[in-house]
């Protein structure tokens, strides 16, 4: 049975030693993707929508752009993996502030998710490894 890892440099960096996928047999399973783009890696910030001041406090937020951009990146890492958006079958949401953000969320998971619909929960958290405000655990189907 095929065990491959995948990382791609289309993404952003994992903040520790996984990769962003992992293929067991026909199904693919993400490790937890936020919305930090492409290269940007821990150290830095790289959050769409987000801006801190030199302490860590923040002086810009906005939600919708981190969640746009987690799907953004989820839709990467499944297309560097073989699979397709459209292959989701499971999504696990991580939010640090479900009485903020839960609506905003909820209305673009309805846009991004017309046709497939997987199942899905969304759970609150305290806080993420890196200053974000969303992330996605995902299994999908690969051909």
């Amino acid at each position: 049975m095929d065990h491959s890892k995948i990382s791609t440099n289309k993404a952003p960096k994992p903040v520790g030693s996984y990769p962003h996928a992992r293929r067991v047999g026909n199904l693919l399973f993400l490790s937890g993707v936020g919305p930090r783009t492409a290269g940007s890696d821990a150290s830095d910030s790289g959050v769409p929508g987000l801006q801190l001041d030199k302490n860590g406090n923040f002086l810009a937020f906005d939600f919708e752009a981190q969640c746009r951009s987690v799907f953004d990146n989820v839709r990467v890492i499944l297309e560097e993996s073989g699979s397709s958006w459209d292959n989701l079958v499971d999504v696990t949401v991580f939010l640090t502030n479900m009485k903020r953000d839960f609506h905003t969320y909820n209305r673009l998971y309805a846009d991004y998710f017309k046709d497939n619909q997987p199942c899905r929960t969304t759970v609150e958290i305290n806080s993420l490894p890196t200053p974000i405000a969303i992330e996605l655990k995902c299994i999908a189907t690969i051909d």
